[in-house]
């Protein structure tokens, strides 16, 4: 039986981000993924950079995060782009908010600044008209998640990993994981399977969002910024059974991607007509010139989703040698590389950047 210094099973973004750390710091690592690597949760993200300020804790992680992508700001393979953040206030009391949000991020480190009307639809031509103004947080990006998971699972190849795609844990050990073929892996085993979690750890409850995402024909200079609504938190944070939020990215290869949906209770992979067309005349509200575009592919995915929506990230404690990093739901992209360095640092005993407390697996155990 191979021995390694630690097992990671998933190699969605999160999963490959801990693999790449690890073999960095000079562990022998192994990776297991029973489907295509980034084919989960990541291929069903936006991939936007973005620090999202109504929950302190996460605030903190996506803060740290957003400096360890700076490392892939020239990386072809990330299709990073720079576009910036722009949210957008429909109403008065929505722009009212934007001054809170503007302290908090620069507590936090961010920059944001204030958008009033004019300047908004210098920005934004397209937008609607009547807005009433928005906020800008200028350094903020986007990436395709596929290729950045593909990218870090090459780089832990290149650095000595063993990489067993196409197979699957299906139980853990006290020593390590036992795999489909009736082989075992040996060593400290982390869980980063997204959705499917419970299936190895079933006392950690988590539960599927599915979403939809719908992506244009090229149409460059149609938009400039991520767009988002400036109540977009709740949807993305709320707990209602289905939801739709205004989410529209323009990506570098001149595509306009299209966000967002959530649904609670619902397991199949179809596209549904009805929430679809749903989500779609959310962004036509805010982008009336979408309608004249043509969509070149609809897809579906599920985001995995904790009891109180915080990620678990760190080791379960009633499983010596288990660690978990999962339930990010719509924020995997963004904290990928900062939950992977809080991890690594956690299993090294050293003291991470932030405090990894709201994020440890216990709070669901108790």
């Amino acid at each position: 039986m191979a021995a390694f210094d630690l097992i990671v099973i998933g190699a969605g973004i999160v999963g490959t981000a801990c693999a790449e750390l690890a073999v960095r710091e000079g562990l022998r690592v192994a990776v297991v993924e029973s489907g295509g690597v980034g084919g989960g949760a990541t291929a069903a993200a936006m991939g936007h950079l973005v620090a999202m300020d109504d929950d302190p804790a996460e605030l903190a992680l996506s803060r740290y995060s957003l400096g360890l992508w700076e490392r892939f700001a020239s990386l072809p393979e990330a299709e990073f782009s720079r576009c910036g953040t722009l949210w957008v206030a429909r109403e008065d009391s929505e722009f009212a908010s934007v001054a809170a949000k503007i302290a908090r991020l620069a507590a936090a480190g961010v920059h944001a600044r204030r958008i009033e009307a004019d300047e908004l639809y210098r920005l934004e031509p397209a937008l609607a008209a009547g807005l009433r103004g928005g906020m800008l947080v200028a350094d903020e990006a986007v990436v395709y998640p596929p290729r950045v998971a593909l990218h870090l699972l090459g780089l832990a190849r290149e650095g000595g990993a063993s990489c067993l795609l196409g197979r699957r844990a299906i139980g853990l050990s006290a020593d390590g994981v036992r795999l489909d073929d009736g082989s075992s892996l040996i060593g400290p085993v982390l869980v980063a399977t997204g959705c499917a979690l419970p299936e190895l750890l079933p006392r950690l409850p988590m539960r599927s969002r599915k979403g939809h995402l719908v992506i244009t024909e090229r149409y460059p200079g149609r938009v400039h910024h991520q767009l988002l609504e400036l109540s977009y938190a709740d949807s993305a944070h709320g707990d209602a059974d289905s939801s739709v939020a205004f989410n529209v990215q323009p990506r570098p290869t001149g595509q306009i991607l299209i966000g967002s949906s959530r649904e609670f209770g619902v397991d199949d992979r179809d596209v549904s007509p009805a929430m679809l067309r749903r989500m779609l005349e959310r962004a036509f509200a805010f982008v009336p010139m979408l309608r004249e575009l043509q969509a070149l592919r609809v897809w579906t995915g599920f985001r995995p989703t904790t009891f109180d929506g915080r990620p678990y990230i760190g080791a379960v404690a009633d499983r010596a040698h288990t660690w978990v990093a999962a339930g990010h739901e719509g924020l995997g992209v963004t904290t990928a590389l900062g939950t992977a360095r809080l991890l690594i640092d956690q299993m090294l005993g050293r003291a991470p950047a932030i405090d990894p407390a709201p994020f440890l697996p216990a709070r669901a155990l108790q």
